[in-house]
């Protein structure tokens, strides 16, 4: 009984925790999204939400920037992930360690050094920053959000059961069928948490476009911040409300999708 009892008071920081940092938070958020600058009830967030073609443009074009930076990200760190994760490759974590560094850099600072070093390359080709805001700002979402991507598709090749890849080539599968059906399989869980963790901070950032565009690219983080900063307190919250719904269907998406995947590799 005294066991059971201490066991349930170590639960106790967390669930304060739970309360005041995210219950709360998003009570207030609520509030805020449904009421007027009185405090009254009212719908006039959500109206000036879904007849505002630009706040519909910066959410579509967050959406678009979000899988494309993800894509790219998956593209990159696959293959990197795989030759870290090789031990016939890499015996060392000192080649992990040099990729996770950069996020060890204070985030603002790292994005301002990245700017001004892309501005440099740039001069040289005779144009700047500010006439390829696109660029440069895909440029600074790669680059920031790779490590993050890298690290769950490590930690997941790291775990991969290399007797199925061999029973697969044994079976006559070629290097490109023993890839899909043996090895790919496996790092599902891996990239599903890759993907969410770029996805989401993507499109709720708003200093990376910020900085890399100056200022010519809004993503829906950069709208949220100016509606908060000019003290528009309703529309703000209304729009943190899409965003967290947004973050909810994709984690319901992505988390049956990865509770799929791993009954099927333990099935294999």
């Amino acid at each position: 009984m005294k066991d059971k009892v201490f066991r349930k008071s170590l639960a106790i920081p967390f669930s304060l925790f739970l309360v005041l940092f995210i219950i709360i938070p998003i009570l207030f958020i609520i509030y805020y999204a449904f009421t007027d600058a009185n405090g009254y009830f009212t719908l006039n967030a959500f109206k000036e939400f879904f007849t505002s073609t630009t706040k519909l443009n910066i959410l579509l074009v967050s959406v678009l920037i979000g899988l494309f930076n993800t894509v790219l990200c998956i593209l990159i760190a696959y293959p990197l992930a795989f030759l870290l994760s090789n031990p016939k490759i890499n015996r060392s974590y000192v080649l992990v360690l040099l990729f996770v560094l950069p996020s060890w850099i204070n985030f603002v600072l790292r994005t301002g050094a990245l700017r001004d070093l892309l501005s440099i390359v740039l001069k040289w080709f005779g144009t700047t920053t500010g006439q390829h805001p696109l660029f440069c700002t895909m440029v600074g979402m790669v680059l920031n959000y790779l490590p993050f991507t890298i690290l769950p598709l490590y930690s997941t090749m790291l775990k991969i059961d290399y007797s199925r890849v061999e029973a697969a080539k044994d079976l006559g599968c070629n290097p490109f069928k023993t890839f899909i059906r043996a090895f790919f399989p496996q790092t599902l869980p891996g990239l599903i948490s890759a993907s969410m963790m770029v996805f989401m901070p993507t499109i709720s950032s708003y200093v990376i476009s910020d900085t890399m565009s100056e200022g010519k690219i809004m993503l829906f983080g950069n709208s949220i911040y100016l509606s908060f900063s000019n003290s528009d307190w309703n529309s703000g919250s209304f729009m943190s409300l899409i965003m967290l719904l947004i973050i909810f269907i994709a984690m319901l998406a992505t988390g049956k999708f990865q509770s799929e995947s791993e009954r099927s590799n333990k099935t294999w």
